[in-house]
């Protein structure tokens, strides 16, 4: 098994190495895509020859295999997955794909272009039926079944049902007009497809288990309907009768049926035998429908199949596999039973061993075995001694034909019984003509699409059956192509037509059976071109003057020659004298026997009917009798036939010119020369030229029917204008006429008129007054009403005015006293407030100057007594009478430490004044801010509509602490401080007051400038003014932050209580 990975190719060949005979799969397909990863086929759809499928991948990818080529091409980048895919439409090139966005596309796979875009579906799209016209499609989803007009593409017909009821499938059966719907329930209705009238519904089965049908399979001749679904049980239905005619249980490893198909079979005449059933384990099994034998299955457990399409052919089968590969299967070499000949209807019964000779050979034909059409079905079993003549080996090989057939037991079942069985009869034929069924040659020629001798043939041939038509035009321009005569010969559709009718399914077998017959059965009919092939007709009337010179003579007597009594009945093959039967079994014996047997049946048939013949002499009389169905036993003829095939003479039999017979070439057509070619290639050029000629003939005559139409156009046109002119003139005259007559009446109407207008006028004027009068008094009464409703609802309004006005002031007033008991309530607070906070603040400043005034007594006191202890040294110094120098050394020292002591009080006085203007600043600063805020609370209470006035005023004012110098003097310092309000903003101040004490001769005060006369003394105020200058910084940053704590209350309360705060009075110290 070869395997074929298609990658990102577009085209390539399917496989590399021819596939070996006898394997069932032919090629496995894969692709794989980027970092290798598969990509999975989902769908595969067969064309009519059955030699091409399509595939449509995950990817929206669509494939063209070609089987026959070898050659595989990508045809379509769709981008989305395809859910139903359809190949089988007249146009042969188009195809159908059902996508996952509901919609249908319909594409060229040789231009790969859109064609269509069908949309209607609300659901995916599950399958798609095409007619075996081609023209129709129905497209099925879960909730509805759409019908499609393929040459138009648009919506025909659409199928709704109940939600309740579900659609399984509907398609057209095959070789007719009916649509069969398959629903959820097991219900399965025919409808006609042209007027949608219901023809019948099957019955559902009662009794049995309920099998709910998911898969059906019609067989190609429309007749027996195979249905399965969650079971192992098979219905098969006879549509013709509508009975379920037979009930088939599968093996129990079959639980339930996927798929079901037919498959075809070339000498089953549509009426397949073997039916193919896709389980739930991935195996399809093979059984035949009659006997319930397993012919062969295809898949396994390992290699499950998900879908399978069979070619209409039944040569081939693709499968795609679990594993999302396609399967390529050969049936012929899946089994060897199935594609063999029919059962042998002839018994060989040998007297010895199996190498006996062929003399002693029995065959014995029972009746029981195949009967007749003719004959009823008791008959006798015949028993007949065939003796074959003693012949060579090689000439036993060359009766042996293909497919196990043998031509001489051909021949004698032939002449036992008359015709071949119908059933078998087209692979008889196809088996006695040898036919090499060339696919690639047959494509190449139709490839080159309608010759141009054949485009107008229905205009010379008309064929009510389109289909019939089409397949006529395709054969005939094949041979067109392979020979250029067969474009010139005019009585070739004659000859063609009754094969193209019985192979209609099989165009190609029809081309090929219709060029056996030109090549070996018109042997030498085209030498005389465009003449009838004389020669062949002289042969004709030799084998009758020596058969039946009386008839002959009778011929010639009448001026009849063999162009009006052979001709027309080869020219056509017998098909315009015989009927269906009767030309088959004409046909049975002259593809069984030399070519020259069709002119030995042509003159048998003269001599059968040469009783009337002799009657007729007129010549239209032997025209009409040759192109027209007479009485006949066909029987009769056949042996006449062959009994001039066997008393002719040598001399003149038809055998000794003509050749024997000689099959098609294989892979490709022979070379067809036997006509003269400068004739065909002059006709050729003379019909091009009249065709040319014809066109601009066609042209010049459109061009001056089209002159003529216009000219006549304009002449009706003129005729009628001038018509219409007069008609007019007069016309005129009479409506002057009357407007003449009608002028005096109205005048005479007029007079009238004014008399009656007059009298109007005047009793217009009177009702108007009367109007006018009860108009102006509807209008007063109107007014007085109007106006005493104005004054009622004025009064009413009034009133409600004043109640209302009442019940607001009461309302204000209460709102007035709550908002003035919480202004007091919140002022009170306030003021306890300030009191305990101004009591604090007095507290620790008592304390902190407290503090104060004992280090700087404690200071006094040190320098105090250091001064005195230098006193008391300078006396002592002084009473013990140093000496001199020693007193100066103290006054130098004293004098010293008496600079050093007005340095530092310069300092310290600098460092005062210092002090005051930065207590000033701070004193402006602290102003500031306190009315920045109370602006901003102003302007905020009076934002929200309430008058909130809230001003504390606070000064501060420093005075400087007084002194007065003196040694023997002591000042204490007292500071009270006070909190109040006033309009200028929160103030702190802070009074100090010193008292004089004595202390020997100097007073000193924290204020003062003035040098001391003790240098300890001064020294300790200073560190005691350092100490004041702390102290009270730390003072002010508190009074701050009691003041930032008080105005947030009071934001606090004024918001809480929604009333206006009036200006707290200032506490002055």
């Amino acid at each position: 098994m070869e395997v074929t990975d298609i990658g990102n190719k577009e085209e390539g060949k399917v496989w590399h190495r021819k596939p070996t005979p006898g394997k069932g799969v032919l090629v496995t397909v894969v692709r794989t895509a980027q970092q290798a990863k598969t990509v999975r086929f989902l769908h595969v759809a067969f064309d009519t020859t059955g030699d091409t499928f399509l595939a449509g991948d995950h990817h929206g990818n669509i494939y063209v295999f070609d089987i026959s080529r070898n050659r595989f091409r990508l045809v379509q980048k769709t981008g989305q997955a395809c859910t139903a895919l359809a190949f089988s439409l007249r146009r042969t090139t188009e195809f159908l794909v059902a996508l996952a966005d509901n919609t249908i596309k319909c594409f060229d796979k040789d231009t790969k272009q859109l064609v269509s875009w069908m949309r209607g579906h609300e659901g995916a799209v599950s399958s798609i039926s095409v007619h075996s016209s081609g023209r129709y499609a129905i497209s099925t989803s879960l909730d509805t079944a759409q019908l499609w007009d393929l040459d138009t593409f648009q919506r025909k017909r659409k199928l709704n049902i109940k939600q309740s009821v579900g659609i399984q499938r509907v398609f057209f059966l095959p070789l007719s007009n009916t649509i069969l719907s398959c629903f959820s329930d097991d219900s399965i209705f025919a409808w006609e497809s042209d007027t949608l009238f219901c023809k019948y519904q099957l019955p559902v089965p009662d009794c049995g288990p309920k099998i709910s049908y998911k898969a059906f399979a019609v067989t190609r001749d429309g007749k027996s309907l195979a249905a399965g679904g969650r079971s192992n049980l098979l219905h098969l239905w006879c549509l013709d009768s509508r009975q379920l005619v037979r009930v088939i249980q599968m093996p129990t490893q079959v639980r339930t049926v996927r798929q079901l198909e037919f498959l075809p079979d070339s000498f089953d005449g549509g009426a397949s035998q073997t039916l193919g059933v896709l389980s739930q384990d991935g195996m399809m099994r093979f059984i035949n429908i009659h006997t319930c034998k397993l012919l062969f299955h295809m898949g396994s457990h390992d290699n499950a199949i998900t879908t399978v399409a069979v070619s209409p052919n039944g040569r081939h089968v693709a499968a795609i596999m679990d594993n999302g590969s396609i399967n390529v299967y050969s049936v012929q070499s899946l089994t060897q039973e199935l594609n063999k000949p029919p059962p042998s209807q002839v018994a060989v019964v040998s007297g010895g061993d199996a190498d006996q000779e062929l003399s002693n050979l029995k065959v014995k034909v029972r009746s029981e075995v195949v009967q007749r059409p003719a004959k009823s079905s008791g008959r006798r079993t015949q028993v007949k001694i065939l003796r074959p003549p003693a012949g060579s080996t090689a000439e036993d090989k060359e009766n042996e034909l293909p497919a196990g057939l043998n031509k001489k037991r051909l021949v004698a079942l032939l002449k036992a019984f008359g015709e071949y069985p119908a059933k078998y009869r087209m692979f008889v034929w196809r088996s006695l003509l040898c036919l090499p069924e060339n696919h690639a040659s047959y494509s190449s020629l139709t490839d080159k699409g309608l010759h141009s001798a054949y485009l107008t043939l229905h205009d010379k041939y008309p064929i009510k059956s389109h289909k019939l038509q089409r397949g006529l035009q395709r054969v005939l321009s094949a041979l067109a192509h392979w020979a250029a005569i067969f474009g010139e010969v005019e009585y070739l559709p004659l000859i063609a037509f009754p094969f193209v009718k019985l192979f209609q399914n099989n165009p190609m077998l029809c081309f090929e059976v219709v060029a056996t017959v030109i090549v070996n059965w018109c042997q030498h009919w085209f030498e005389y071109f465009p003449n009838p092939p004389l020669n062949i007709l002289s042969m004709a009337e030799n084998v009758l003057a020596h058969h039946d010179k009386e008839l002959l003579q009778h011929l010639v007597d009448c001026g009849i020659t063999s162009q009006l009594y052979v001709w027309p009945l080869l020219e056509t093959l017998f098909s315009e004298v015989l009927t269906r039967d009767e030309w088959l079994r004409v046909f049975d014996s002259i593809f069984s026997n030399h070519p020259s047997f069709l002119l030995m049946a042509c003159v048998a048939y003269i001599i059968c009917c040469r009783e009337p013949l002799l009657l007729c002499s007129q010549k239209q009389d032997f025209e009409y009798f040759f192109h027209h169905r007479n009485n006949l036993d066909v029987t009769a003829m056949i042996k006449e036939a062959y009994r001039l095939m066997g008393s002719t003479p040598a001399d003149i039999h038809p055998r000794t010119m003509l050749s024997d017979f000689t099959p098609l070439t294989k892979d490709q057509y022979p070379v067809f020369n036997q006509y003269p070619e400068f004739i065909v290639e002059y006709q050729s050029r003379e019909r091009e030229k009249i065709r040319l000629q014809e066109m601009e003939y066609l042209r010049e005559r459109q061009e001056v029917s089209a002159l003529r139409a216009d000219f006549v156009r304009r002449q009706a046109e003129e005729e009628a204008c001038y018509a219409q002119q007069e008609l007019l003139q007069k016309a005129e005259e009479q409506r002057r006429n009357i407007l003449a007559q009608e002028e005096e009446k109205l005048t005479q109407q007029r007079a009238k008129l004014a008399a009656m207008k007059r009298e109007l006028k005047v009793k217009e004027i009177q009702l108007l007054d009367a109007t006018r009068s009860r108009f102006f008094k509807n209008q007063q009464d109107l007014k007085a009403s109007q106006i005493q409703e104005l004054e009622q609802e004025i009064s009413r309004k009034m009133d409600l005015r004043e109640r209302e006005t009442a019940a607001a002031v009461q309302d204000l007033e209460v709102r007035q006293m709550e908002l003035e008991a919480q202004r007091k309530r919140l002022e009170q607070h306030l003021l306890k407030e300030q009191v305990r906070m101004g009591q604090e603040v007095e507290k620790e400043v008592g304390m902190r100057m407290r503090r104060a005034d004992r280090e700087q007594g404690s200071n006094f006191l040190s320098l105090h007594t250091h001064t005195q202890a230098l006193e008391e040294s300078l006396a002592e110094a002084c009473q013990l009478g140093l000496e001199s120098d020693w007193q100066r050394e103290v006054a130098e020292r004293l004098q010293q430490v008496d600079a050093e002591q007005e340095r530092k009080r310069e300092r310290l006085a600098e460092l005062h004044r210092r002090t005051l203007a930065e207590e000033e600043r701070l004193a402006d600063t602290v102003r500031d801010v306190a009315g920045r805020k109370v602006r901003k609370t102003r302007e905020c209470l009076l934002g929200s509509n309430l008058s909130v006035c809230f001003v504390t005023d606070s000064q501060r004012q420093t005075r400087p602490l007084c002194s007065t110098r003196g040694l023997p003097h002591r000042h204490s310092a007292s500071a009270a401080v006070s909190v109040g309000t006033s309009t200028g903003g929160p103030t702190v101040r802070l009074n100090c007051a010193t008292s004089p004490k004595q202390a020997g001769t100097n007073m000193v005060c924290l204020n003062s400038s003035s040098p001391s006369e003790s240098t300890s003394t001064n020294f300790s105020l200073d560190r005691g003014r350092a100490q004041l200058d702390s102290s009270e910084r730390e003072l002010l940053k508190e009074i701050r932050e009691l003041r930032q704590k008080l105005a947030a209350r009071a934001k606090e309360g004024s918001s809480a209580s929604s009333q206006s705060v009036h200006t707290l009075p200032s506490v002055s110290q």
